[in-house]
Formats: structure tokens, sequence, C-alpha cells
């Protein structure tokens, strides 16, 4: 047994679901919960079909799919998912007020011992735990869309998380396979704040017309090696999402680069928000 023998997965969204097979690939029982219990029935279900298309390729035996799904439980009971957790990661919209909310709840019921995450793209992580009353055991976890595949973690230290917390957070993300980095917690950290910069100008280049976004992906995936254009990656996180952290990163540095362009405003205005609409700089059939 590990020191990982239980992670709670708070929120069964894309993030979510994606962290608890991870989690529960390297042997952790997870428990992955939702606003409701349908809900996280189902992104347990959508954890079965990736492992399924594994199986198919090759990469996964039957009867590993059948354990990595064996160890997930889900439900809605976020008490009792937290109660005897080693790490709590949350996982939820990003909404400060709602993490603040959650995060006062988990440290009530969490044991003293567990490492508190939260899966945040772009959010203050001191703002984020300052009402838990213990904001030495939050610390930023932002893991990476899709998180079975991406190697990344990006590790953020609150201006309070403690060097207990950090070192936790580091072995947890070899525990994972991950390979992780260690930035303060500033707007955008590290990650958001380069890749949406990046983005952003290439969406004023197709406003411009600069040249079409097929040609701006390929430029950036040929000419710099990037295994996907930041169109592309904008239309797989989804328009809307790139589009609020751009206004919260435009809000907090007070830097123009970083206002959304008429033309991702435009987009999201019309319900063309990425591969999960089916429509964005792209068509998705």
């Amino acid at each position: 047994m590990t020191a990982y023998d239980t992670v709670a997965v708070l929120g069964a969204g894309t993030m979510g679901r994606g962290i608890a097979q991870v989690a529960a690939t390297k042997g952790s029982a997870v428990r992955l919960v939702d606003q409701t219990s349908d809900h996280a029935a189902r992104a347990r279900e959508q954890i079965g079909a990736a492992l399924a298309r594994l199986v198919e390729k090759g990469k996964l035996d039957a009867g590993e799919r059948d354990a990595i799904l064996g160890r997930i439980e889900t439900g809605d009971d976020r008490v009792g998912a937290v109660a005897d957790a080693d790490v709590v990661v949350e996982a939820v919209p990003e909404s400060l007020e709602l993490k603040q909310q959650l995060f006062a709840e988990i440290v009530l019921h969490a044991p003293e011992h567990a490492l508190l995450g939260t899966n945040t793209s772009s959010l203050s992580v001191s703002r984020i735990a300052s009402p838990s009353g213990a904001p030495e055991r939050v610390v930023g976890l932002h893991f990476f869309n899709p998180v079975p595949v991406m190697a990344l973690l990006e590790i953020v230290r609150g201006d309070r998380t403690s060097d207990e917390t950090v070192e936790a957070a580091l072995d947890f993300a070899r525990h994972l396979g991950k390979d992780a980095i260690l930035v303060k917690d500033v707007p955008g950290f590290a990650t958001s704040r380069l890749g949406v910069l990046l983005g952003l100008e290439a969406m004023r280049m197709v406003e411009q017309g600069v040249a079409s976004a097929a040609d701006i992906d390929k430029a950036m995936e040929l000419g710099y090696r990037h295994p996907m254009g930041p169109l592309k990656l904008t239309d797989l996180v989804g328009l809307d999402v790139r589009m609020a952290i751009a206004e919260h990163l435009w809000k907090e540095l007070n830097d123009p680069c970083f206002e959304p362009p008429r033309l991702l405003r435009q987009m999201v205005a019309a319900g063309r928000l990425g591969k999960k609409s089916g429509e964005g700089f792209y068509t998705y059939s």
C-alpha cells in the first residue's frame, strides 16, 4: 500500500474524470463525486469507454481495465468522499466563490495528513485557500487535458502553502507518473499565461487575415514542434473557457495583450465553443 491509498476527486467533468482515471490506474481507490450521483456515474462510464479504447489498441488488457474501473466509486457525498482520503483534488468549474466554499468544507472533514489540491488553471491559490482556516495545507495541482496523456503537472505554491505540502504535492506527482514544475501563485501561473497569450495572438492573426487557422496551427506544429497548434488547442479546451481565463488575466495583470479579441467574443456568443459544441475554429462531426 502507498501513501495514496485513497484519492477523492471533487468534480466529475473532463478534468475530474481524467484525474480519477490516472489515480486509479496507479492503484489508488478513487472516490469521484459531483453534484449529482448520476453525473458522477456517467463520468465513470466515460472512463470505461476511454479504457476500452486502450484495450482495442492493445495498450491495456481487459483484466487491467476491469481492475482500474473497480477502484473508482462514484456518488454525490463530498463529506464521505474526503473523510479518510489521503489526497483530495478539487476539480470544479473556475469559480472563486465555489472553490472557497469547498475548501472551507474540505478542511473540516478531511484527515489532517491529507494533501489538499485545487485544479485551477488561473485563479489565485492563496485566495481559494484563505477562508479555509488552513491555507498551509492547500496547493495548486494544475493538470492538463487530456490528463491520462499529458505528462505535465503544474504545482502552484500559495502565499501560505507549507514546505511539507509542497513536498507532498511533488511526491504525489511522481506517484502519478507526472513531470512537475513548481511556480509562484501569480495570475496565470506559468502555463496559462504563456498558452493563453499565444492563443489570443493566433486569433488576432485570423481576425486580421494574416493566414487561415489551419496554416497558423501548421506553422507552430511544424516550425516550432508544438504537438498541437494554438487554435486546435483552443477548440479542445473550449473557447468559453479560454475567454474566461483571458478576461481574468486582463483584469489581474492590466495588460491589453490579454484582452479577448473581438473574434473570440463573437464565436462564444454564437455558441461556437470548440470541439464540445461541434464547431470552433474547426468543424467536428
